[in-house]
């Protein structure tokens, strides 16, 4: 077999080799990955591989045994030896038997050793000489040409791989070195900058991010698990400062770190506050005592329950950023949550509690930029007094007796948010002249009469009453209602 068409055997059977690995994955994990070295559709182990088994074994071709064996082992040999350099080259593995028995290496198990064997022998005695039949009726020139290129192309490919992963090993190790002269007070903002840059080396440049997407475990390498693993211990020694660290379990208080339990009881809390704020509230600004409510039974505004929670699990961690990094994020947040709970009251359930339209740079009447910063200096000062004393004072309770007494709140809260979700859709249906449709909505009817409603909710109204109230500034919100009520009547 001359020159040309060794060649051409070469890209072909590198070319099958890329596609069946891209098949395989494509199977095995439902995603299209290019598992390859090089960025072109090539993966030259296996025209390498093929080509090596050809000038080894074509002569003894009719001895399929001999074939077989020796293509196994050769193969193997060749599998070994470049899964050792690639991991000498990339600091990670190309590809990994450890998990599986009878592994060489983790380079290598028995079985796949036997399917090269296979393969060898099926690349000597089917796919090569198909292949030379083929390729055999192509005008001589036009073959070179084409094959020479592909040569050239597989070649820069090759080169540009290695620079890409030279330069990448490059930049960790000098972000490992950067990072190692920070000092114990190392702030937040330069763990996330260096969190950033970590992300950018592997995203900034489509050949690195190609082949961190073919070898993931690049990404957790020699450098960068050690990069990773000093952020971790920066980010535990900065936390200890916030939040008690506890070696043994037994040790554990009640709702110890950031637990369901604790941010129940954050909930409780936040919500809780909310009502005092609201009161004082309309104390200060309207002159005069208010229900200000959320829930049936109990002082809770869970909208503020709910923004406390959101504020502690968004700013747990950057309790270190600056005041008026705190400050803004939490003003966004808050006006993102108010929002939400503005839209999904009006959505499932028909009625509005709160509407900003005649404030300026409202977003729907939903929510407003003054109160957003009103959430900001809530979020900060949340952040920096209230939880820190809250979570403290919460730990402090004993643990069974905690349980106990969560497990009771918890399903208080439960009833207490059905029962409400009803009263509010049944006071909706008797402002609409519907009358009971069965023993529950006459116990609502009852219980939570009209009177009681609008003292519990005294700002509520059906969102189609909404532009009436705008259209008429002097009217109030009961009002509003009741007349809505006898047009309906009418």
């Amino acid at each position: 077999m001359d020159w040309l068409n060794l060649l051409w055997c070469f890209l072909l059977i590198s070319f099958f080799g890329w596609l069946f690995s891209c098949l395989y994955y494509w199977v095995s994990e439902k995603k299209f990955y290019n598992k390859g070295f090089l960025t072109l559709p090539f993966c030259p182990t296996y025209g390498f591989s093929a080509l090596v088994c050809y000038l080894a074994f074509h002569s003894l071709s009719e001895d399929l045994y001999i074939v077989v064996v020796g293509s196994g082992l050769l193969l193997s040999l060749i599998t070994v030896s470049a899964g050792f350099l690639g991991t000498k080259i990339l600091g990670c593995k190309p590809w990994d038997y450890s998990g599986m028995k009878f592994n060489i290496g983790s380079y290598l198990t028995f079985p796949f050793a036997l399917m090269l064997g296979a393969g060898g022998a099926f690349s000597v005695k089917l796919l090569i000489p198909l292949i030379e039949m083929v390729v055999s009726h192509i005008p001589f020139l036009v073959s070179m040409i084409i094959a020479l290129s592909l040569l050239v192309l597989v070649l820069a490919d090759y080169v540009l791989s290695f620079v890409t992963i030279f330069r990448l090993k490059s930049r960790l190790k000098k972000l490992k070195e950067n990072l190692g002269l920070l000092g114990d007070d190392v702030s937040e903002e330069e763990i996330t900058e260096l969190e950033q840059n970590y992300n950018r080396i592997f995203t900034d440049s489509i050949l690195r991010k190609r082949m961190a997407s073919a070898f993931p475990e690049l990404q957790h390498g020699e450098y960068v698990r050690q990069l990773t693993n000093t952020l971790e211990e920066i980010k535990a020694d900065n936390m200890k400062e916030y939040t008690a660290v506890y070696e043994n379990e037994e040790e554990r208080p009640f709702a110890s770190g950031l637990c369901f339990e604790k941010l129940f009881a954050l909930f409780l809390i936040g919500s809780f506050i909310g009502t005092c704020i609201e009161t004082v509230y309309a104390l200060i600004v309207e002159g005069h005592f208010e229900c200000r409510v959320g829930v049936v039974y109990g002082p809770f505004i869970p909208v503020y329950g709910g923004g406390a929670c959101l504020l502690t699990l968004t700013l747990y961690k950057l309790y270190k950023l600056s005041d008026t990094l705190v400050f803004i994020i939490a003003a966004a947040i808050g006006a993102f949550f108010e929002y939400i709970c503005s839209w999904g009251q009006e959505t499932f359930l028909g009625t509005v509690s709160w509407d900003y339209s005649d404030m300026p740079l409202n977003i729907g009447g939903r929510t407003c930029l003054l109160y957003s910063l009103f959430w900001g200096f809530l979020g900060l000062v949340w952040l920096r007094y209230i939880y820190p004393f809250v979570s403290r004072q919460i730990e402090k309770i004993p643990k069974k007796q905690g349980s106990i007494v969560l497990s009771f709140l918890v399903a208080f809260m439960v009833v207490n948010a059905v029962m409400t979700v009803s009263a509010v859709y049944r006071w909706n249906q008797r402002v609409s002249g519907e009358p009971a449709p069965g023993r529950f909505a006459a116990f609502l009817d009852e219980t939570f009469d009209d009177e009681r409603m609008e003292f519990l909710f005294p700002h509520m109204r059906d969102s189609e009453s909404l532009d009436e109230l705008k259209g008429d500034k002097g009217a109030t919100p009961d009002s509003a209602r009741k007349e809505t009520a006898e047009k309906q009547h009418e």
